[in-house]
């Protein structure tokens, strides 16, 4: 009897059964359901774990190396080393992931029509439509960014990219995205709507990627871009259906890789209009700072890695169902929340700042990261451990901010900002209390407030111009320098003196 070309896969807990072509990879059919490859697929992160329950996998050699004896005769895979040979039933984390959106109120001048704007992140997609008369939010939806199956960070977006044929296939995976938010959007209006524009901001990469500009030039120093200009096309050009085939706009950088993202943090936060020194930052899958006033602004981003959203972390989510999202001190021992309510199965960036600044605390780690009484781990709760390596990856990335604001205030000649604002996912959710317990900025506490999604606030803000105002943002972009943080000769030494953690006051 011929053997079938398609293969059954049934997904528990989620319950999902669907069919593939035999020999499929588990990598190109199991993103959509929540299996994450942070490394890209190059069997480093352990972190697209699935467990066989029925059916046959062959153990790759890779996994053998990765995989202990003891997970491999559990059962246990990884997914980006796999293909659909068999029938199979797996077993999968779902992950059920707050994406930050934003329906705050701000200033405009109306006009008739409907536009949408679109956040373009690393790791997740944020689409809103808007009433211009009214400034109304007609719907929001979200999504990961279907890149994320190359690679968690920035750069294993840019090494994917320079593979044969890897440009298109990223533009194409982004623009699809966005198109299946784009039609969702419509088809929930409670009305036929023909939209004027559409707005998109995103970091450099993200700005390259979508409009399938060469990023080589990204993946070297000096990390200048190819083209960081205003790019303009038509929605049937992209194919979208989006009724009016409006204009398309993905709006200019600001230098290296501070992207449009952060143009449009500056236009919510106001800070090109401030009288006072203000500060930027965007804590996400990248970090990006800008500090000063209407007189002038500096902006950089930093190498902080995705430590702040679990990746490298051995155990590290992002803030999904079974993260340890916070945690605190009571009687004299660590307490966690766990999002969902469900059973501990890793660790976010706001718990992994939270339970490192209580570590420090209680005397469980030193000032220099090590941990006390030289263990080699931490065990937290149920199965969920730090290692050693974990917390030398938070201080790299909190280390790498640190020094970059330091850089970025000396150059500026001012002292700390009155007014911080903290932006993107991480930035929002981290504890300030946590974040300067271990050193992440040294900012007064009353300046810091968690500023939302800026840069869809920022989008929503630049529908609004007006016929007069300038469409490229020229003059906003002159009053913003870009600093390459590794060409100051001070910045090495901040950097070593910003990764170990402040002693105890």
């Amino acid at each position: 009897m011929p053997m079938r070309d398609a293969v059954r896969i049934r997904l528990e807990p989620l319950g999902e059964t669907f069919e593939v072509p035999r020999g499929a990879p588990l990598r190109d059919v199991l993103f959509s359901y929540g299996v994450e490859f942070p490394c890209g697929g190059h069997g480093r992160c352990r972190k697209c774990r699935v467990k066989l329950l029925e059916g046959r996998l062959p153990v790759h050699p890779e996994e053998e190396r990765i995989l202990l004896p003891g997970e491999l005769r559990d059962g246990w895979r990884l997914a980006c080393r796999c293909s659909a040979v068999s029938d199979l039933t797996l077993e999968i984390g779902q992950w059920e992931t707050a994406i930050l959106a934003d329906d705050r109120e701000f200033a405009f001048t109306p006009r008739p029509g409907f536009a949408i704007a679109v956040d373009v992140g690393t790791t997740t997609l944020v689409a809103q439509l808007l009433d211009l008369s009214t400034g109304r939010v007609l719907g929001v939806r979200s999504g990961l960014n279907p890149q994320t199956a190359h690679g968690s960070d920035i750069m294993s977006r840019v090494q994917a990219a320079l593979d044969t044929d890897g440009l298109g296939r990223l533009a194409g995976l982004i623009r699809a995205g966005i198109r299946g938010l784009l039609a969702e959007l419509l088809a929930a209006a409670s009305r036929p709507v023909a939209v004027s524009e559409i707005v998109l901001v995103g970091n450099t990469v993200m700005h390259h990627l979508f409009c399938a500009i060469d990023p080589e030039p990204l993946s070297h120093y000096p990390f200048q871009p190819s083209d960081d200009g205003l790019k303009t096309f038509r929605a049937a050009e992209l194919g979208w259906e989006v009724p009016g085939n409006p204009a398309v706009q993905f709006l200019p950088c600001l230098g290296g890789f501070v992207g449009s993202d952060i143009l449009a943090g500056i236009l919510a936060t106001g800070l090109h209009q401030a009288a006072a020194s203000t500060g930027l930052l965007d804590l996400g899958t990248n970090g990006e700072i800008v500090v000063g006033d209407r007189s002038g602004l500096l902006c950089a981003s930093t190498a902080a890695g995705p430590a702040f959203e679990g990746g490298r972390i051995s155990m590290g989510m992002r803030a999904a169902t079974g993260a340890i999202a916070e945690a605190g001190i009571s009687g004299g021992d660590l307490q966690f929340h766990v999002l969902g309510g469900a059973a501990p199965r890793g660790i976010c960036g706001s718990g992994l700042v939270d339970v490192i600044a209580c570590g420090l605390e209680l005397g469980r780690l030193h000032p220099s990261g090590r941990l006390a009484n030289g263990a080699r781990e931490w065990p937290l709760i149920g199965a969920v451990t730090l290692v050693q390596r974990d917390i030398r990856e938070l201080q790299l990335a909190k280390g790498a901010i640190a020094a970059g604001v330091r850089i970025l205030l000396g150059q500026l000649g001012r002292g700390r900002p009155e007014k911080v604002y903290l932006a993107g996912a991480f930035g929002n959710y981290v504890s300030h209390a946590s974040a300067l317990r271990v050193g992440l900025f040294d900012f007064a506490p009353e300046s810091i407030a968690a500023a939302g999604n800026t840069a869809l606030l920022g989008a929503k803000i630049a529908l609004f111009r007006t016929a007069a105002e300038e469409r490229d943002f020229s003059a906003l972009r002159k009053l913003v320098r870009h600093v390459r943080l590794a060409d100051d000769p001070a910045f090495e030494d901040a950097y070593v003196d910003s990764m170990t953690f402040p002693a105890a006051s």
